[in-house]
């Protein structure tokens, strides 16, 4: 658990430099390659950056033990769809129009710090964290991953101001 909170609290920071990095490798690989080249040849290293940094979060925020190393599609799902006609210059401009989504996620992350402490102290007495928590959580993370891959140009919609996840996935026996 002390490689846990210290890594939230020191390292939590460091997949969102993907914030940055996402815009402008887009635009780079859209450039050299075209809309649907990059779309073609580049989603699944975008995706997998993405679900990488994603299934770190999900250690951070206590969904899983194992660090997500080697194999983190074992500890997320990311499912995208790719689309559009993306050009450099809207990978770059993606930047500016996410600012939005990206303050109001900061704040959420924040709330979600906040929560964290009270799931930690959960987890220590109890075991577990309750499932209220654990779905603002799932909501949080999801909104992330959807601005990621808007950032990537994979996508060409908005994404949304929510903190929808969807259909949860049944457990397998």
């Amino acid at each position: 658990m002390f490689i846990r909170v210290v890594a939230f609290w020191f390292l939590g920071w460091v997949p969102g430099l993907l914030y940055y990095v996402l815009p402008i490798v887009a635009a780079v690989w859209i450039s050299q390659k075209g809309a649907q080249g990059f779309l073609q040849e580049d989603t699944p290293k975008l995706t997998g950056w993405i679900r990488m940094a994603m299934a770190f979060y999900a250690y951070l925020f206590m969904f899983t033990d194992k660090l997500p190393l080697e194999r983190p599609e074992e500890v997320v799902t990311l499912e995208v769809q790719p689309g559009g006609n993306p050009s450099a210059g809207s990978a770059l401009l993606r930047f500016f129009l996410a600012i939005p989504s990206a303050l109001v996620l900061g704040i959420l992350y924040f709330v979600a710090y906040v929560m964290w402490l009270v799931a930690a102290i959960q987890v220590l007495t109890q075991g577990n964290f309750s499932e209220g928590i654990a779905s603002f959580f799932r909501g949080v993370l999801a909104w992330q991953a959807r601005l990621f891959v808007y950032l990537g140009s994979l996508v060409e919609p908005y994404p949304p101001f929510a903190l929808e996840t969807g259909p949860r996935p049944t457990p397998t026996a």
